[in-house]
Formats: C-alpha cells, structure tokens, sequence
C-alpha cells in the first residue's frame, strides 16, 4: 500500500476556492482502480495553534493507493491534470510526501 500525505498552501485566502475545486475532482479520483482513501483535511477546531498547525491557507490531502502503478496512474489521469490547471494561479506550495510502511508495521 502507499500512503501520500500532500501539503497544499494557498494563495492567501484562496483556500475555499481551491477546496471547492479539489471536492469536485475528488468524486472522480475516489473512483479511480485502486483509490483506497482521498480527502482533504484542515486544522482540528477548538484548539490552540501549535508548531503543527497547518494555517488558515493550507489543506493536507490524506491519500492511500493499493500500489504504486495505481498512485502513478492517478497522476497521469487526464481530470487530474485538468484540475491541477484550474487551481494553478491560486497555488502557493505544494510538499508532496509518498510513503509506503515501515518493515515489520
């Protein structure tokens, strides 16, 4: 299994656009053939900011793919590339990170 958390920062106060962009395309990216998990997630509410705090301009996708070749797929999908050009100009950074488990987990 691979994992993929995906740090997403905004132009500043472009992080409701970008969701509204990113649900939409989500629909698709959950039917996709091995697509186990994809979501957005923001700060928890009603606690204090900490050095974890993500911001009010950043969202972390929270992904898992059956395997390799099905997260490279996703990649090349054709509404992955046409949302990744919607959202471009209201893009601050992008920190992907991929993972797999740890021997023995």
């Amino acid at each position: 299994m691979i994992h993929v958390v995906a740090m997403l920062t905004t132009q500043p106060g472009q992080r409701a656009k970008v969701l509204q962009a990113f649900n939409a395309n989500a629909v698709t990216v959950r039917q996709e053939e091995g697509c186990i998990e994809y979501v957005a997630t923001v700060d928890a509410q009603g606690l204090p900011a900490s050095p974890g705090t993500v911001g009010d301009d950043t969202f972390v996708v929270v992904e898992k793919w059956a395997s390799l070749d099905a997260l490279k797929a996703h990649g090349a999908a054709p509404h992955m590339k046409a949302y990744a050009a919607s959202v471009k100009e209201l893009m601050a950074r992008r920190v992907i990170h991929i993972l797999e488990p740890a021997p023995g987990a």
